[in-house]
């Protein structure tokens, strides 16, 4: 069959990027043109293709937007002191005897104020690892603890981009969906706190404590006042302020903190905002260079043509024989089971979050007629899977980062619970509708 060839070209093209470590926009670009032949093929013209992916784009225009004020806002919260301050704050709550759990607790802290996994596992994170040499703990239950935590703010942070995209593909509220986010993931957060407590518990800690303030201390102001974009974030978020309000608020905040607490100047903070953060301390530039415009190119232009794959796909029936299939396995193992399903094979043909929660999303959207369920449903798949694929950026990246082997996303225990806990939620409900029906 013509789609399957078509498919199995376009995994091809990832594979290959995968084993050269090339850029897996290569392999996008050439699965765009890979669909563009098919479609040919199948006697669409080249504008009518064309028409099809402007379509695709114009569905994620939004969250295109999103990320340039995501770039923005990890520049400037770098620059205003505003995570260096939250970090080291945060480093006071630190105990030996109970530092996975603390670990995986900072790190949820920080990414759901900064909506970023790679963000957070560059900052805390680092120090968290950091601090966990220091005290001579073992990597791999630290890296685990460390990736938990920072996917547990890019799920169900309201400034993050992966939430912010499923939003706009399912048309549903990013306010409502953080709510249902935090229904569905209570039990899992409970029991992942417990495991890491009676993880740490077992390990011999000694050492000293990484001093992170002297560290900051001689390239900012380390005030108070800095936490204020951060806590604008949380404020205006409780009163549920549109997104994009809530974040411009946040970067205006940032940016007047970068003038008047830390002292820049308007060409520096500029070119802050588009290049990044760069400090002059090697040591520091480790935990602290990054965010700016640019950074989020590379995003922005995965979900873009990611985007046209989704125009494309409607308009040409390519996935129509896949789609049927998945609605078969829906009626036997719940929507959920089979989104679960989907989304564990996408993100490791997909090697990056983004293309994974795309492509589950054009294959699952059919078999869950309610949008506010299939985002959650989501969430607590492709979100939480990606991470766990050895080969994909979504994980491999933060462990780099934080300098932990890949063996960490055993220990990732609440990536692992999370989708777990829903499936049995879902058999659980559905067991209980046909006794119910049975009656």
């Amino acid at each position: 069959m013509l789609e399957t060839v078509v498919l199995l070209a376009f995994v091809g093209a990832l594979a290959v990027c995968v084993v050269s470590g090339a850029s897996v926009l290569y392999a996008l670009a050439a699965g765009y043109l890979i669909f563009c032949a098919y479609g040919l093929k199948k006697g669409h013209s080249a504008r009518s293709l064309l028409s099809m992916s402007l379509t695709g784009i114009r569905t994620v225009k939004n969250i295109l937007m999103i990320f340039g004020l995501i770039g923005l806002i990890t520049a400037l919260w770098r620059g205003a002191g505003t995570i260096p301050v939250i970090v080291c704050y945060s480093a006071r709550l630190v105990y030996p005897s109970a530092f996975l759990v603390i670990a995986f607790l900072l790190n949820c802290i920080v990414s759901t104020l900064t909506g970023t996994s790679f963000g957070a596992a560059a900052t805390m994170g680092v120090v968290t690892m950091a601090m966990a040499k220091a005290l001579h703990i073992g990597p791999l239950w630290v890296g685990g603890a460390i990736l938990s935590g920072v996917y547990f703010g890019d799920r169900c942070s309201p400034v993050s981009s992966s939430a912010n995209l499923i939003c706009e593909l399912t048309g549903t509220d990013i306010f409502y969906n953080i709510r249902e986010m935090v229904k569905t993931s209570v039990m899992p957060f409970l029991i992942t706190c417990a495991i890491y407590y009676a993880a740490g518990r077992s390990m011999a800690a000694g050492g000293a404590q990484m001093d992170v303030e002297s560290l900051f201390s001689q390239s900012f102001r380390l005030h108070w006042i800095a936490v204020l974009p951060a806590l604008s974030i949380l404020v205006l978020s409780a009163f549920k302020v549109k997104v994009k309000r809530t974040m411009l608020a946040s970067v205006v905040l940032a940016f007047f903190l970068c003038i008047f607490l830390q002292g820049l100047g308007i060409a520096e903070i500029a070119r802050m905002m588009i290049v990044g953060y760069k400090a002059q301390d090697p040591a520091l530039a480790a935990m602290m260079d990054g965010g700016g415009l640019l950074s989020m190119v590379k995003v922005a232009m995965i979900v873009s043509l990611s985007s046209c794959y989704a125009g494309i796909f409607d308009g040409t029936g390519l996935l129509q024989p896949l789609k049927k299939k998945i609605e078969a396995l829906s009626r036997r193992i719940t929507s959920f089971g089979a989104t679960l399903a989907v989304s564990a094979i996408t993100s490791m043909v997909a090697c990056n979050q983004t293309l994974a929660v795309m492509l589950t999303h054009q294959l699952c959207h059919d078999n869950e007629p309610d949008p506010q369920t299939f985002a959650i449903d989501l969430e607590n798949s492709a979100i939480t899977l990606a991470p766990l694929v050895p080969w994909s950026i979504a994980g491999a990246v933060p462990l780099a980062a934080v300098g932990a082997p890949s063996a960490s996303m055993a220990a990732a225990c609440y990536l692992y619970l999370l989708p777990a806990w829903t499936l049995l939620a879902k058999q659980a409900a559905k067991h209980t509708h046909r006794k119910r029906r049975a009656i």
